[in-house]
């Protein structure tokens, strides 16, 4: 998983004189990515669909039944705003997997900017229906020495909102960090140990070719796997016993690991932020938005 940075300045490249940071290269992509993909899926609806149309509308079903618990039959208008912070935040986090583009929800202007979005929304839908006086009123609810509290409340809204989701993508890539550089110390010293005797590499060697031909023999897949890992362990601690590598250094156990780390960080844990983010754009603009018997 690519690195935090706040501001997401690390330049990628330049354009003349300007500067392409990596953050704005990934918001391209992924707004490049939802408006194809929103043209591919709505071109051509059948009346009969096939099995990617029915994906599609199921997925907007899901959607649309989603804002219309959570914001009422009347808020509906609000369904594409919605579908589109939740579905840029989760294409946001899993652009990270691609290894050279950084996660634009690693960004913390970039959730900041969306949260903002919801707040100015908020405040025009109340100042619409109150106009600015009963929205400046409002502040001062419900006795005037609340102004200050009330202020600070519709201030730390939008900030609450983006270090919720900001600090949980922080904190997996703070956390893959520090397992990725404990992964490549403990293989240094793993092969190093076995590097120690030149006999204990060719042992794993021949145990790994052993375990290989039983595999084969039985067509069992646990030997193989386990070929694998003693026969690559063999071969590079004979490799480094005899200095054939030199300085380099190959972190074997980083193997999988990785994956593992990012079905949890990228696909679990982005798809649960985007959704809290959503939700909680949803319920802010709902109370802003009460039905039209409220407002009257």
């Amino acid at each position: 998983m690519d690195g935090i940075e706040v501001s997401g300045a690390q330049t990628l490249f330049f354009i003349g004189p300007i500067a392409i940071p990596q953050t704005i290269l990934s918001l391209i992509v992924v707004t490049a990515t939802l408006c194809f993909a929103g043209i591919l899926l709505g071109r051509n609806l059948q009346k009969h669909p096939g099995k990617l149309q029915v994906l599609t509308e199921k997925g907007v079903t899901m959607l649309m039944n989603l804002v219309r618990d959570t914001m009422g039959e009347h808020n509906m208008g609000w369904v594409p705003y919605i579908g589109t912070i939740f579905l840029s935040s989760i294409l946001g986090s899993l652009i990270g997997m691609t290894g050279f583009l950084r996660s634009t929800t690693a960004d913390l202007a970039v959730v900041l900017t969306w949260a903002v979005m919801t707040s100015v929304i908020i405040w025009y839908q109340s100042i619409k229906r109150n106009g600015v006086l009963g929205w400046l009123k409002g502040f001062t609810e419900p006795i005037w020495v609340m102004t200050p509290m009330n202020l600070v409340s519709e201030i730390a809204q939008p900030i609450a909102m983006a270090f919720r989701h900001f600090g949980n993508v922080a904190g997996g890539s703070i956390i893959t960090m520090i397992i990725y550089t404990a992964l490549s110390l403990l293989s240094t010293t793993l092969i190093r140990l076995i590097a120690s005797s030149i006999l204990l590499p060719l042992i794993l060697v021949a145990l790994g070719a052993f375990l290989l031909f039983l595999g084969i023999r039985k067509k069992k897949l646990l030997p193989k796997i386990l070929a694998i890992v003693f026969g690559v362990l063999g071969i590079l601690g004979l490799a480094t016993c005899l200095e054939l590598l030199g300085d380099v250094q190959i972190p074997i156990l980083q193997v999988g690991v990785p994956a593992v780390l990012s079905i949890y960080f990228d696909l679990f844990s982005g798809f649960v932020q985007a959704f809290v983010f959503s939700l909680l754009s949803m319920v802010y603009i709902a109370g802003a938005c009460p039905p039209p018997e409220i407002q009257e």
